[in-house]
Protein backbone atom coordinates (compact mmCIF):
# COMPACT_ATOMS: atom_id res chain seq x y z
CA UNK A 1 0.00 0.00 0.00
CA UNK A 2 1.82 2.84 -0.69
CA UNK A 3 2.30 6.04 1.61
CA UNK A 4 1.54 10.07 1.03
CA UNK A 5 4.85 11.31 2.72
CA UNK A 6 6.70 14.84 3.24
CA UNK A 7 10.10 14.98 2.78
CA UNK A 8 10.87 15.15 6.02
CA UNK A 9 8.75 11.72 6.67
CA UNK A 10 10.41 10.23 3.61
CA UNK A 11 14.16 10.73 5.12
CA UNK A 12 13.18 9.37 7.92
CA UNK A 13 11.41 6.07 6.50
CA UNK A 14 14.75 5.60 4.31
CA UNK A 15 16.32 6.36 7.36
CA UNK A 16 14.51 3.06 9.16
CA UNK A 17 15.07 1.31 6.38
CA UNK A 18 19.33 2.07 6.43
CA UNK A 19 19.35 1.33 9.85
CA UNK A 20 18.08 -2.16 8.90
CA UNK A 21 20.71 -2.74 6.64
CA UNK A 22 22.88 -1.40 9.20
CA UNK A 23 21.74 -4.37 11.69
CA UNK A 24 22.09 -6.94 8.37
CA UNK A 25 25.15 -5.63 7.83
CA UNK A 26 26.50 -6.45 11.84
CA UNK A 27 25.06 -9.67 11.44
CA UNK A 28 26.97 -10.91 8.36
CA UNK A 29 30.32 -8.99 9.80
CA UNK A 30 30.01 -11.10 13.25
CA UNK A 31 29.71 -14.26 11.01
CA UNK A 32 32.85 -13.51 9.15
CA UNK A 33 34.38 -12.90 12.39
CA UNK A 34 33.73 -16.31 13.47
CA UNK A 35 34.04 -18.00 10.10
CA UNK A 36 37.59 -17.00 10.12
CA UNK A 37 38.27 -18.36 13.53
CA UNK A 38 36.80 -21.23 12.55
CA UNK A 39 33.33 -21.03 15.27
CA UNK A 40 29.95 -22.37 14.97
CA UNK A 41 27.88 -19.43 13.05
CA UNK A 42 25.59 -17.33 14.45
CA UNK A 43 22.49 -18.10 12.74
CA UNK A 44 19.65 -18.94 16.03
CA UNK A 45 17.22 -16.04 16.77
CA UNK A 46 17.27 -15.87 20.22
CA UNK A 47 21.67 -15.97 19.62
CA UNK A 48 20.87 -12.98 17.49
CA UNK A 49 18.28 -11.25 19.95
CA UNK A 50 20.94 -11.38 23.05
CA UNK A 51 23.72 -9.75 20.82
CA UNK A 52 21.34 -6.99 19.93
CA UNK A 53 20.28 -6.44 23.43
CA UNK A 54 24.41 -6.34 24.30
CA UNK A 55 24.66 -3.89 22.00
CA UNK A 56 22.61 -1.52 23.89
CA UNK A 57 19.81 1.39 22.93
CA UNK A 58 20.50 3.97 20.21
CA UNK A 59 23.05 1.39 18.30
CA UNK A 60 21.34 1.44 15.20
CA UNK A 61 19.47 5.29 15.48
CA UNK A 62 15.75 6.08 15.06
CA UNK A 63 14.93 2.15 14.72
CA UNK A 64 13.35 0.48 17.83
CA UNK A 65 14.27 -3.26 19.12
CA UNK A 66 11.27 -4.66 17.67
CA UNK A 67 12.14 -3.08 13.96
CA UNK A 68 15.49 -4.68 14.60
CA UNK A 69 14.47 -8.22 16.04
CA UNK A 70 12.52 -8.26 12.30
CA UNK A 71 15.96 -7.60 10.61
CA UNK A 72 17.17 -10.73 12.91
CA UNK A 73 14.35 -13.16 12.05
CA UNK A 74 14.80 -12.31 8.65
CA UNK A 75 17.83 -13.40 8.41
CA UNK A 76 17.55 -16.33 10.67
CA UNK A 77 14.67 -17.92 8.33
CA UNK A 78 16.81 -16.95 5.36
CA UNK A 79 20.06 -18.93 6.61
CA UNK A 80 17.65 -22.08 8.01
CA UNK A 81 16.11 -22.04 4.54
CA UNK A 82 19.52 -22.18 2.45
CA UNK A 83 20.59 -24.96 4.84
CA UNK A 84 17.35 -27.23 4.36
CA UNK A 85 17.89 -26.72 0.64
CA UNK A 86 21.65 -27.81 1.04
CA UNK A 87 20.74 -31.09 3.34
CA UNK A 88 18.33 -32.01 0.57
CA UNK A 89 21.02 -31.88 -2.11
CA UNK A 90 20.25 -28.67 -3.77
CA UNK A 91 23.80 -26.95 -4.62
CA UNK A 92 22.25 -23.74 -5.63
CA UNK A 93 20.94 -23.14 -2.33
CA UNK A 94 23.18 -19.96 -0.91
CA UNK A 95 23.27 -18.90 2.35
CA UNK A 96 22.70 -14.91 3.31
CA UNK A 97 26.22 -12.99 3.06
CA UNK A 98 25.48 -10.01 0.41
CA UNK A 99 25.01 -6.65 2.39
CA UNK A 100 21.74 -4.50 1.32
CA UNK A 101 22.10 -0.76 1.84
CA UNK A 102 17.79 -0.86 2.55
CA UNK A 103 16.09 -3.62 4.48
CA UNK A 104 12.61 -4.36 4.88
CA UNK A 105 11.71 -3.70 8.89
CA UNK A 106 8.28 -5.11 9.91
CA UNK A 107 6.30 -4.47 13.36
CA UNK A 108 4.04 -6.64 14.82
CA UNK A 109 0.51 -6.12 16.70
CA UNK A 110 0.26 -3.66 19.48
CA UNK A 111 3.76 -2.06 18.52
CA UNK A 112 2.35 0.32 15.94
CA UNK A 113 -1.31 2.83 15.99
CA UNK A 114 -3.83 2.93 12.92
CA UNK A 115 -6.03 5.76 13.04
CA UNK A 116 -8.04 5.74 9.86
CA UNK A 117 -5.19 6.65 6.73
CA UNK A 118 -2.68 7.71 9.58
CA UNK A 119 0.08 5.39 11.01
CA UNK A 120 2.30 5.52 13.60
CA UNK A 121 5.47 3.87 13.12
CA UNK A 122 7.55 2.91 16.32
CA UNK A 123 10.93 4.42 16.95
CA UNK A 124 13.70 4.25 19.15
CA UNK A 125 12.94 5.56 22.41
CA UNK A 126 13.71 9.15 22.71
CA UNK A 127 12.83 9.98 18.99
CA UNK A 128 9.57 12.11 17.69
CA UNK A 129 6.54 9.75 16.73
CA UNK A 130 6.79 9.39 12.96
CA UNK A 131 3.43 9.50 11.38
CA UNK A 132 2.57 8.60 7.98
CA UNK A 133 -0.39 8.83 5.70
CA UNK A 134 -1.49 6.26 3.51
CA UNK A 135 -2.70 6.43 -0.30
CA UNK A 136 -5.93 4.70 0.24
CA UNK A 137 -8.25 3.72 3.18
CA UNK A 138 -7.29 -0.24 4.51
CA UNK A 139 -9.41 -2.76 3.18
CA UNK A 140 -9.20 -4.63 6.00
CA UNK A 141 -10.83 -3.88 9.55
CA UNK A 142 -7.88 -2.32 11.79
CA UNK A 143 -8.52 -5.34 14.40
CA UNK A 144 -7.69 -7.60 11.98
CA UNK A 145 -4.43 -6.45 11.11
CA UNK A 146 -1.57 -8.03 12.68
CA UNK A 147 1.55 -6.80 11.47
CA UNK A 148 2.96 -3.75 9.37
CA UNK A 149 6.37 -4.03 6.62
CA UNK A 150 7.72 -0.65 5.86
CA UNK A 151 9.71 -1.56 2.02
CA UNK A 152 11.03 0.65 -0.64
CA UNK A 153 10.74 -0.69 -4.33
CA UNK A 154 11.52 1.30 -7.55
CA UNK A 155 11.88 4.81 -5.41
CA UNK A 156 8.42 4.32 -3.65
CA UNK A 157 8.08 3.89 0.07
CA UNK A 158 5.33 1.32 0.62
CA UNK A 159 3.34 -0.28 3.55
CA UNK A 160 2.92 -4.16 3.37
CA UNK A 161 0.03 -4.93 5.90
CA UNK A 162 -0.91 -8.50 7.20
CA UNK A 163 -4.48 -9.22 8.32
CA UNK A 164 -6.24 -12.31 9.90
CA UNK A 165 -8.88 -12.67 7.40
CA UNK A 166 -12.01 -15.08 7.98
CA UNK A 167 -12.84 -17.33 5.31
CA UNK A 168 -15.77 -17.34 3.64
CA UNK A 169 -19.43 -17.95 4.93
CA UNK A 170 -22.07 -19.92 2.39
CA UNK A 171 -25.35 -20.04 2.74
CA UNK A 172 -26.76 -23.70 2.85
CA UNK A 173 -26.70 -25.99 -0.30
CA UNK A 174 -23.87 -22.97 -1.76
CA UNK A 175 -20.66 -24.19 -0.57
CA UNK A 176 -18.05 -25.82 -2.52
CA UNK A 177 -18.33 -29.46 -2.91
CA UNK A 178 -15.59 -31.66 -2.02
CA UNK A 179 -16.86 -34.09 -4.75
CA UNK A 180 -16.33 -31.41 -7.18
CA UNK A 181 -13.04 -31.25 -8.43
CA UNK A 182 -11.42 -29.22 -11.32
CA UNK A 183 -8.13 -29.13 -12.62
CA UNK A 184 -5.67 -26.31 -13.52
CA UNK A 185 -3.15 -25.83 -16.32
CA UNK A 186 -0.67 -22.86 -15.86
CA UNK A 187 0.40 -21.29 -19.17
CA UNK A 188 1.78 -18.04 -20.74
CA UNK A 189 -1.40 -17.43 -23.42
CA UNK A 190 -3.32 -18.31 -20.71
CA UNK A 191 -2.41 -17.78 -16.95
CA UNK A 192 -5.12 -20.08 -16.23
CA UNK A 193 -7.12 -22.72 -18.23
CA UNK A 194 -9.79 -24.71 -16.15
CA UNK A 195 -11.24 -27.43 -16.82
CA UNK A 196 -14.22 -28.32 -14.38
CA UNK A 197 -17.11 -31.16 -14.07
CA UNK A 198 -20.26 -31.73 -16.57
CA UNK A 199 -18.09 -29.78 -19.43
CA UNK A 200 -17.85 -26.21 -17.70
CA UNK A 201 -14.68 -24.57 -18.85
CA UNK A 202 -13.06 -21.56 -17.94
CA UNK A 203 -9.97 -19.77 -20.20
CA UNK A 204 -8.21 -16.58 -19.00
CA UNK A 205 -6.40 -14.82 -21.24
CA UNK A 206 -3.17 -13.52 -20.28
CA UNK A 207 -2.56 -11.89 -23.72
CA UNK A 208 -2.13 -8.33 -22.12
CA UNK A 209 0.47 -9.40 -19.61
CA UNK A 210 2.79 -10.75 -22.39
CA UNK A 211 2.54 -7.43 -24.27
CA UNK A 212 3.12 -5.56 -21.22
CA UNK A 213 6.14 -6.87 -20.26
CA UNK A 214 7.50 -6.92 -24.32
CA UNK A 215 6.66 -3.34 -24.57
CA UNK A 216 8.83 -3.00 -21.41
CA UNK A 217 11.51 -4.85 -22.71
CA UNK A 218 11.64 -2.99 -26.28
CA UNK A 219 11.12 0.80 -24.10
CA UNK A 220 14.09 -0.37 -21.61
CA UNK A 221 16.37 -1.33 -24.89
CA UNK A 222 15.47 2.17 -26.69
CA UNK A 223 16.44 4.08 -23.74
CA UNK A 224 19.39 2.01 -22.71
CA UNK A 225 21.07 2.82 -26.79
CA UNK A 226 19.71 6.65 -26.07
CA UNK A 227 21.93 6.81 -23.24
CA UNK A 228 24.63 4.53 -23.82
CA UNK A 229 27.43 7.29 -25.32
CA UNK A 230 27.08 9.19 -21.31
CA UNK A 231 27.18 6.35 -19.71
CA UNK A 232 29.85 6.05 -16.70
CA UNK A 233 32.43 4.11 -17.03
CA UNK A 234 33.11 1.24 -14.06
CA UNK A 235 34.34 3.10 -11.18
CA UNK A 236 33.21 6.40 -12.46
CA UNK A 237 31.08 8.64 -10.58
CA UNK A 238 27.82 9.62 -12.74
CA UNK A 239 26.75 13.23 -13.47
CA UNK A 240 23.31 14.70 -12.54
CA UNK A 241 21.93 13.48 -15.30
CA UNK A 242 22.61 10.41 -15.36
CA UNK A 243 21.16 9.74 -11.69
CA UNK A 244 18.05 11.23 -13.07
CA UNK A 245 17.94 8.60 -15.61
CA UNK A 246 18.69 5.91 -13.69
CA UNK A 247 16.38 7.05 -11.26
CA UNK A 248 13.82 7.49 -13.94
CA UNK A 249 14.58 3.60 -15.01
CA UNK A 250 13.61 2.41 -11.54
CA UNK A 251 10.16 4.04 -11.32
CA UNK A 252 9.70 2.54 -14.80
CA UNK A 253 10.59 -0.87 -13.63
CA UNK A 254 8.89 -0.79 -10.58
CA UNK A 255 5.73 0.54 -12.22
CA UNK A 256 5.98 -2.08 -14.58
CA UNK A 257 5.77 -5.21 -11.58
CA UNK A 258 3.06 -3.63 -10.04
CA UNK A 259 0.88 -3.82 -13.37
CA UNK A 260 1.98 -7.57 -14.14
CA UNK A 261 1.35 -8.08 -10.17
CA UNK A 262 -2.04 -6.46 -10.13
CA UNK A 263 -3.22 -8.68 -13.70
CA UNK A 264 -2.07 -12.19 -11.96
CA UNK A 265 -4.24 -11.36 -9.00
CA UNK A 266 -7.23 -10.24 -11.71
CA UNK A 267 -6.70 -13.64 -13.38
CA UNK A 268 -6.53 -15.83 -9.97
CA UNK A 269 -9.77 -13.47 -8.95
CA UNK A 270 -11.90 -14.86 -11.98
CA UNK A 271 -10.61 -18.37 -11.63
CA UNK A 272 -11.83 -18.16 -7.85
CA UNK A 273 -15.07 -16.71 -8.56
CA UNK A 274 -15.78 -19.34 -11.37
CA UNK A 275 -15.17 -21.93 -8.92
CA UNK A 276 -17.39 -20.34 -6.51
CA UNK A 277 -20.14 -20.24 -8.87
CA UNK A 278 -19.63 -23.87 -9.85
CA UNK A 279 -19.67 -25.07 -6.44
CA UNK A 280 -15.81 -26.57 -6.98
CA UNK A 281 -14.51 -27.66 -3.82
CA UNK A 282 -11.07 -29.00 -5.00
CA UNK A 283 -8.59 -27.48 -7.56
CA UNK A 284 -6.08 -29.85 -9.31
CA UNK A 285 -3.24 -27.61 -10.77
CA UNK A 286 -0.14 -28.83 -12.67
CA UNK A 287 2.88 -28.11 -11.40
CA UNK A 288 5.26 -27.30 -13.94
CA UNK A 289 8.05 -25.86 -12.07
CA UNK A 290 10.54 -28.48 -13.75
CA UNK A 291 10.93 -26.73 -17.09
CA UNK A 292 12.94 -24.20 -15.25
CA UNK A 293 15.57 -26.22 -14.92
CA UNK A 294 15.57 -26.99 -18.22
CA UNK A 295 18.20 -24.79 -20.55
CA UNK A 296 16.14 -23.38 -23.50
CA UNK A 297 18.17 -20.78 -24.75
CA UNK A 298 18.35 -17.30 -24.09
CA UNK A 299 15.15 -16.28 -25.62
CA UNK A 300 13.13 -18.94 -24.26
CA UNK A 301 14.75 -18.47 -20.82
CA UNK A 302 13.66 -15.11 -20.53
CA UNK A 303 10.07 -16.29 -21.67
CA UNK A 304 10.33 -18.50 -18.33
CA UNK A 305 10.87 -16.15 -16.05
CA UNK A 306 8.40 -13.65 -16.78
CA UNK A 307 5.97 -16.69 -16.50
CA UNK A 308 6.34 -16.59 -12.81
CA UNK A 309 5.01 -19.58 -12.40
CA UNK A 310 5.77 -19.82 -8.54
CA UNK A 311 3.85 -16.67 -7.89
CA UNK A 312 0.49 -17.73 -10.70
CA UNK A 313 0.73 -20.75 -7.98
CA UNK A 314 0.91 -18.98 -4.87
CA UNK A 315 -1.53 -15.96 -5.66
CA UNK A 316 -4.33 -19.04 -7.20
CA UNK A 317 -3.18 -20.98 -3.10
CA UNK A 318 -4.09 -17.88 -1.18
CA UNK A 319 -7.17 -16.59 -2.49
CA UNK A 320 -8.76 -20.52 -2.84
CA UNK A 321 -7.84 -20.70 0.79
CA UNK A 322 -9.91 -17.67 1.49
CA UNK A 323 -12.65 -18.89 -0.19
CA UNK A 324 -12.18 -22.52 0.91
CA UNK A 325 -11.32 -24.24 -1.65
CA UNK A 326 -8.52 -27.03 -1.30
CA UNK A 327 -6.04 -26.85 -3.91
CA UNK A 328 -3.56 -29.65 -4.68
CA UNK A 329 -0.19 -30.00 -6.68
CA UNK A 330 -0.17 -32.79 -9.10
CA UNK A 331 2.15 -33.57 -11.93
CA UNK A 332 1.64 -32.29 -15.65
CA UNK A 333 3.64 -34.08 -17.71
CA UNK A 334 2.36 -35.28 -20.87
CA UNK A 335 -1.17 -33.38 -20.07
CA UNK A 336 -1.26 -31.60 -23.61
CA UNK A 337 -1.14 -34.61 -25.36
CA UNK A 338 -4.65 -34.86 -27.11
CA UNK A 339 -4.78 -39.03 -26.51
CA UNK A 340 -4.01 -41.23 -24.00
CA UNK A 341 -1.45 -42.94 -26.45
CA UNK A 342 1.11 -40.27 -25.57
CA UNK A 343 1.47 -38.60 -28.85
CA UNK A 344 4.09 -35.96 -29.32
CA UNK A 345 2.86 -32.57 -28.47
CA UNK A 346 0.56 -30.99 -30.96
CA UNK A 347 1.32 -27.64 -33.21
CA UNK A 348 -1.75 -24.56 -32.60
CA UNK A 349 -3.95 -23.86 -29.74
CA UNK A 350 -7.05 -26.06 -31.17
CA UNK A 351 -5.50 -28.91 -32.78
CA UNK A 352 -6.99 -31.89 -33.55
CA UNK A 353 -5.82 -35.70 -32.18
CA UNK A 354 -5.18 -38.19 -35.37
CA UNK A 355 -6.29 -40.76 -33.42
CA UNK A 356 -8.94 -40.22 -31.27
CA UNK A 357 -10.25 -37.54 -33.94
CA UNK A 358 -10.39 -35.00 -30.52
CA UNK A 359 -10.90 -31.44 -31.87
CA UNK A 360 -10.40 -28.55 -29.06
CA UNK A 361 -8.76 -25.95 -27.04
CA UNK A 362 -4.93 -27.81 -26.07
CA UNK A 363 -4.94 -26.11 -22.15
CA UNK A 364 -8.72 -27.71 -21.81
CA UNK A 365 -7.54 -30.74 -22.54
CA UNK A 366 -4.68 -30.37 -20.20
CA UNK A 367 -6.14 -29.02 -17.82
CA UNK A 368 -9.86 -32.27 -18.12
CA UNK A 369 -6.50 -34.76 -17.75
CA UNK A 370 -5.17 -32.81 -14.89
CA UNK A 371 -8.41 -33.06 -12.72
CA UNK A 372 -7.74 -36.75 -12.96
CA UNK A 373 -4.29 -36.92 -11.89
CA UNK A 374 -3.38 -37.96 -8.29
CA UNK A 375 -1.49 -35.48 -6.40
CA UNK A 376 2.27 -37.32 -5.28
CA UNK A 377 2.24 -38.41 -9.27
CA UNK A 378 -0.07 -40.79 -9.33
CA UNK A 379 -1.93 -42.28 -12.44
CA UNK A 380 -4.37 -41.25 -14.90
CA UNK A 381 -7.40 -42.17 -14.80
CA UNK A 382 -8.91 -44.03 -17.90
CA UNK A 383 -9.76 -41.74 -20.89
CA UNK A 384 -13.28 -42.16 -20.60
CA UNK A 385 -13.27 -40.73 -17.49
CA UNK A 386 -12.36 -37.38 -19.53
CA UNK A 387 -14.97 -34.30 -20.09
CA UNK A 388 -14.70 -32.70 -22.76
CA UNK A 389 -15.17 -29.34 -22.96
CA UNK A 390 -19.28 -28.14 -23.60
CA UNK A 391 -19.55 -24.44 -22.40
CA UNK A 392 -16.34 -22.64 -22.40
CA UNK A 393 -16.26 -19.10 -20.54
CA UNK A 394 -13.61 -16.65 -21.62
CA UNK A 395 -12.44 -13.96 -19.81
CA UNK A 396 -9.26 -11.24 -19.66
CA UNK A 397 -6.29 -10.52 -17.18
CA UNK A 398 -4.75 -6.44 -17.30
CA UNK A 399 -7.65 -4.12 -17.99
CA UNK A 400 -5.60 -1.80 -16.13
CA UNK A 401 -2.84 -1.78 -18.53
CA UNK A 402 -1.93 0.74 -20.88
CA UNK A 403 -3.67 0.14 -24.24
CA UNK A 404 -6.75 -1.73 -22.50
CA UNK A 405 -9.80 0.06 -24.23
CA UNK A 406 -10.35 2.35 -27.22
CA UNK A 407 -9.49 5.29 -25.44
CA UNK A 408 -6.36 4.03 -23.73
CA UNK A 409 -3.47 3.80 -26.17
CA UNK A 410 -0.25 2.32 -24.96
CA UNK A 411 2.35 5.14 -25.20
CA UNK A 412 5.18 2.87 -26.07
CA UNK A 413 3.38 0.93 -28.63
CA UNK A 414 3.77 3.09 -32.02
CA UNK A 415 1.04 4.19 -34.22
CA UNK A 416 0.69 1.40 -36.77
CA UNK A 417 -1.86 1.04 -39.40
CA UNK A 418 -4.95 -0.27 -36.82
CA UNK A 419 -4.68 2.68 -34.74
CA UNK A 420 -8.06 3.07 -33.74
CA UNK A 421 -8.44 -0.82 -32.69
CA UNK A 422 -8.61 -1.58 -28.95
CA UNK A 423 -6.32 -3.89 -27.25
CA UNK A 424 -5.13 -6.97 -27.33
CA UNK A 425 -6.68 -7.61 -30.62
CA UNK A 426 -10.69 -7.99 -32.52
CA UNK A 427 -12.04 -10.46 -30.47
CA UNK A 428 -12.39 -13.76 -31.55
CA UNK A 429 -15.75 -15.77 -32.74
CA UNK A 430 -16.96 -18.09 -29.78
CA UNK A 431 -16.64 -21.93 -31.15
CA UNK A 432 -20.00 -23.64 -31.70
CA UNK A 433 -21.66 -24.16 -28.26
CA UNK A 434 -19.67 -22.21 -26.25
CA UNK A 435 -19.97 -18.77 -24.17
CA UNK A 436 -18.66 -15.64 -23.73
CA UNK A 437 -18.79 -13.57 -20.58
CA UNK A 438 -16.98 -10.91 -21.35
CA UNK A 439 -18.67 -7.06 -21.04
CA UNK A 440 -19.80 -6.22 -24.00
CA UNK A 441 -18.41 -2.57 -24.29
CA UNK A 442 -15.36 -4.04 -23.86
CA UNK A 443 -14.98 -6.65 -27.39
CA UNK A 444 -14.31 -5.03 -30.88
CA UNK A 445 -16.13 -6.47 -33.63
CA UNK A 446 -15.58 -4.14 -35.92
CA UNK A 447 -12.83 -3.60 -38.15
CA UNK A 448 -11.28 -0.47 -39.19
CA UNK A 449 -10.19 0.33 -43.15
CA UNK A 450 -7.40 2.65 -43.53
CA UNK A 451 -8.51 5.91 -43.03
CA UNK A 452 -11.73 4.92 -41.09
CA UNK A 453 -12.74 6.20 -37.69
Amino acid sequence: MGLRVTAGQRRRCIGLLRSAGDVWACVLEVNAWRRRRRDFPLVGYQELCRELAASGPGTFGDLDSTGARSVLRRFSDAWFAAAKRRKAGDATGRFPRRRRALVPVRWYHGTFTITGRRVRIPCAKGSRPLWVRLARNLPYPVEHIRSITLGYEGGRLFLDVTAEIPMTVYPPGEEPDPGRVAGVDLGTIHPYAVAGPAGQELLVSGRGIRAEHRMHLTDTKARRRAVARRAPRPGQKGSRRWRHYRRRARLVEGRHRRRVRQAQHEAAKAVITWAVQQRIGVLHVGDPRGVLDLPAGRRHNLRLRQWQIGRLIQVLTDKATLAGITLRLVDERGTSSTCHRRVPKPRGRIPTCPYCRYTGHRDLRAAATIATRAPGGGPTTSPAHLVLPQVITHRRAGRHLPGAGQSRRDPRRPPGRHHGIGWPAVARPTHPGGESLAHQARIHNTHHKPGER
